[in-house]
């Protein structure tokens, strides 16, 4: 399975890595297929991307929303037509801003061509989206399995998914990236519905702890 594009394909990656990992199927018996919250592809999604990176979701909202009613239509030309100084205005810190720039500049002079990472591997799409300035692993990947839908992503710097891990396999110490990518290896090759599974365990810790 290449890329997960519908339920079907999510159901199927489902039983495909409650086989390779059981410790998973409470979470699925507790709440069923998780959301698969695919978006579209394009400059849009991977500024949303940018903006979402190292805040809560909440406030990636608001600031999110704050740009969408400023900045109308979402092309390049659009974006960059607004200074830096105008998204930092908008709550995006400075590195935020220039990535926004950047993304813009590569879609603008061809260099980046969000359409057609869709034809190349896996790592070359990943390359190309970790050449831009502000981009890192963690935008990279989550543009590749929530535009994309690529199946054997694992965004292992999330911190959501490090403290899922922690309290669903009952490990000593919350995981870093490098270790919980290494526990990720055996989900291969349905690590993105691995991730969609501790993203929607870590959403039930949150409720259970807000009461």
């Amino acid at each position: 399975m290449k890329r997960i594009a519908n339920d079907q394909d999510l159901a199927r990656g489902v039983t495909l890595l409650l086989a390779l990992e059981p410790r998973f199927q409470p979470v699925v018996a507790a709440h069923g297929l998780p959301p698969l919250r695919l978006a579209p592809e394009g400059l849009h999604t991977l500024l949303q991307i940018i903006t979402e990176q190292s805040i809560s979701l909440k406030a990636a909202a608001a600031i999110w929303a704050r740009i969408e009613a400023r900045v109308s239509p979402h092309d390049a030309a659009a974006i960059l037509a607004m200074t830096v100084e105008d998204y930092r205005a908008l709550g995006l810190n400075g590195a935020k801003a220039r990535a926004f720039h950047g993304a813009a500049r590569a879609v603008q002079s061809g260099q980046l061509d969000l359409a057609g990472l869709r034809q190349l591997t896996e790592a070359e799409a990943r390359a190309a989206l970790l050449a831009l300035p502000g981009v890192g692993p963690w935008t990279a990947e989550i543009y590749l399995m929530g535009a994309l839908g690529e199946a054997d992503i694992f965004p292992a710097g999330d911190r959501a998914l490090q403290l899922a891990a922690h309290d669903l396999f009952h490990l000593r110490a919350i995981p870093e990236a490098k270790a919980l990518a290494r526990r990720a290896r055996k989900w291969s090759p349905v690590r993105a519905v691995a991730a969609r599974l501790l993203w929607r365990h870590y959403r039930a810790m949150r409720e259970t702890a807000q009461g």
